[in-house]
């Protein structure tokens, strides 16, 4: 059975197909698209070692275009799975092909890194628009993260909120249930231990106790 493509993927993947379209399309866009889904899907599921294959290949297949700016695509996918699970930081991969980079794909450069310029905003995929736009207040801001159907870019955004200091009690139970709903065992983690921080941090030890418990489940089968 072939996975099931997530939007966020298929944004990517659909730019990186027309950008050289044909018909019909050639083996290497449908072995890139692939190879990327199953990518993401190992890496959130905390098998790093089918992830590293798998982006291998699909490394391999954008190659045979000799073509840099279509590597940065796959290169920004791959860092967008770690920033949804909360791990912040250059994308190096992109930094290799920055220069030959395009502005959609600079704009969603800065907005991993939360220096998104106001003028950049309209370059990125259209679920994750509204989520850089500024806050305006907790109820809305859940509200328009609830609305985002894709839960890769629900993550992604209420990870750069968390790290601006926007994540509410409400965003974070959010991106939990995403994580969890998802069976996506590596964000998962990193997002309950956020929530039993701030549990513990707030004198909640029944609260924390709580989310220990999931957090001991999460690991029950294996290290994500």
């Amino acid at each position: 059975m072939k996975p099931r493509l997530l939007p966020l993927v298929l944004t990517f993947m659909t730019m990186l197909l027309t950008a050289c379209a044909g018909t019909p399309p050639p083996d290497w866009q449908m072995n890139a698209q692939g190879a990327m889904q199953l990518t993401l899907d190992a890496y959130l599921a905390g098998n790093d070692r089918v992830a590293t294959n798998e982006f291998t290949r699909a490394r391999e297949e954008v190659s045979r275009t000799g073509r840099p700016e279509l590597m940065a695509r796959a290169e920004l996918l791959r860092c967008a799975a770690d920033v949804a699970s909360l791990q912040f930081g250059v994308c190096g991969g992109f930094e290799r092909y920055r220069a030959d980079a395009a502005a959609p794909e600079l704009a969603y450069a800065a907005y991993l890194q939360g220096r998104l310029a106001a003028g950049q905003a309209a370059q990125l995929p259209a679920a994750q628009q509204p989520l850089a736009a500024p806050s305006r207040g907790d109820a809305a801001d859940l509200a328009t993260l609830q609305a985002v159907a894709d839960p890769l870019s629900r993550l992604l955004g209420a990870a750069l909120w968390l790290q601006v200091g926007r994540a509410s009690p409400a965003v974070l139970a959010l991106a939990v249930d995403t994580a969890s709903a998802q069976g996506w065992r590596r964000p998962l983690l990193a997002w309950l231990l956020v929530q039993q921080r701030r549990a513990a941090d707030a004198g909640d030890q029944a609260e924390a106790a709580r989310i220990g418990r999931r957090i001991e489940l999460v690991f029950a089968n294996g290290k994500p």
